[in-house]
């Protein structure tokens, strides 16, 4: 842009005239052209190049009413967590899926509107030497909300039945107890009073190629491509098993299994929001909205140190 703008506008036009020129086509010749393209931007490998922004082109909801129907959904989780809050109420969701699913994303949109000391997420990383010796699900107790609080697992113990299990991070005897106590362990939490809630984000193969893809090309969301993330891909149907294997194990009256399909990123926050909602049963507990009394005027003896005297952020938008 900087070296367009030092051109002069006699020279810039000297120059594309030519260029304008030679891009001029017969008629007949533009409608064969046309027709090319036409045909082969319908090929898997041109969409895929076409289809480059995480989201772009994957739902028919237009963005008007997506943000208007996720602004009512919003208001309905403040009132949610009010009700939490008084009643003492315990909720603890979980959220697996796919890598790329789009788990982070609706985590954000639920949490983005709520009180951050009543609302944690929860995302922890490679155990420790230490915690690695520890009772599986000791490193995750902690994390339990206490008395009015939501906690969001995104990703929970479940990996050591999907992630652990196909690498290879765990033992096949430490995958089986996992799966013959995993069960066990959360009718203790629904038995103490938890709310469990528990979420997979199913998101198709071509789907989840496509956000990969534009992950490589976008910097600001690169650091989401892992080398777990680039693995997942060669190891689908390892995934796959391993998924309907947990489900057969896990999928249990007291903490059931709800899948969300997630090609479509809007719709899925939507549904998994409405959802979770539907699934707490609160009442609206929010407070009438404040009457503000005058504010005071300041003391008349008191007087402000000199501006110069304070360092300021430059001012460079």
């Amino acid at each position: 842009m900087e070296t367009e703008m030092a051109i002069g506008s006699d020279t810039l036009t000297a120059t594309l005239e030519p260029l304008a020129s030679d891009l001029k086509e017969p008629k007949k010749d533009k409608k064969k052209h046309k027709g090319k393209k036409d045909k082969l931007s319908k090929t898997p490998e041109l969409k895929m190049l076409y289809r480059t922004s995480e989201g772009e082109s994957s739902s028919k909801l237009s963005r008007k009413e997506y943000e208007k129907e996720l602004a009512r959904l919003q208001v309905e989780l403040v009132k949610m967590q009010y009700w939490v809050k008084n009643t003492g109420a315990r909720v603890v969701i979980l959220f697996e899926g796919r890598d790329a699913a789009g788990k982070g994303g609706t985590i954000k949109r639920i949490t983005e509107s709520l009180n951050p000391r009543g609302c944690r997420v929860v995302a922890l990383g490679t155990p420790s030497d230490r915690e690695k010796t520890e009772w599986y699900f000791q490193r995750y107790v902690p994390h339990l909300p206490a008395a009015g609080e939501i906690v969001c697992f995104d990703r929970s113990w479940y990996n050591r039945a999907g992630v652990e299990h196909v690498m290879g991070f765990c033992t096949d005897e430490q995958y089986q107890e996992f799966m013959q106590t995993c069960p066990e362990f959360e009718r203790m939490l629904v038995k103490s009073g938890i709310v469990l809630l528990k979420y997979w984000f199913s998101v198709s193969d071509e789907e989840q190629e496509r956000r990969f893809q534009s992950r490589t090309t976008d910097p600001a969301r690169r650091w989401k491509l892992s080398p777990m993330d680039l693995e997942s891909r060669d190891r689908w149907v390892e995934y796959s098993q391993a998924k309907d294997v947990m489900f057969a194990h896990t999928n249990i009256p007291e903490a059931a299994w709800f899948t969300v399909e997630a090609d479509d990123k809007k719709r899925a926050r939507l549904n998994c929001i409405r959802h979770f909602l539907s699934k707490i049963p609160y009442v609206d507990m929010m407070p009438e909205p404040l009457k503000l009394s005058p504010r005071k005027s300041a003391p008349r003896d008191y007087v402000r140190p000199p501006v110069s005297e304070q360092f300021f952020v430059p001012q460079a938008y």
